[in-house]
């Protein structure tokens, strides 16, 4: 029941975002555009794990730090790197 639930609201909203992109007129730019941001914000930080610039450091690679990269671009690294020093 709960997974059935779950997935009509999937549907539901990726119609709805669908929708949004074609009233709005935005065509497919921002899609290319928001890859390219991803592609770079995956790069930036594992370019900073594995280069030695910071020794004992390490931002794991998943969705959230890639995601939170490629909405704020390098503060994000920045924000991602205080956070490490300040819970760990």
């Amino acid at each position: 029941m709960l997974r059935t639930v779950a997935m009509g609201v999937l549907i539901v909203s990726a119609a709805l975002l669908v929708l949004t992109v074609f009233r709005k007129r935005l065509g497919w730019a921002w899609l290319s555009i928001f890859g390219t941001h991803l592609i770079l914000a995956a790069l930036g930080i594992y370019i900073l794990n594995f280069s030695g610039i910071l020794t004992g450091l390490h931002i794991p690679l998943n969705p959230t730090t890639i995601g939170a990269v490629t909405i704020l671009g390098l503060p994000g690294v920045v924000m991602l790197l205080g956070l490490k020093l300040t819970l760990f």
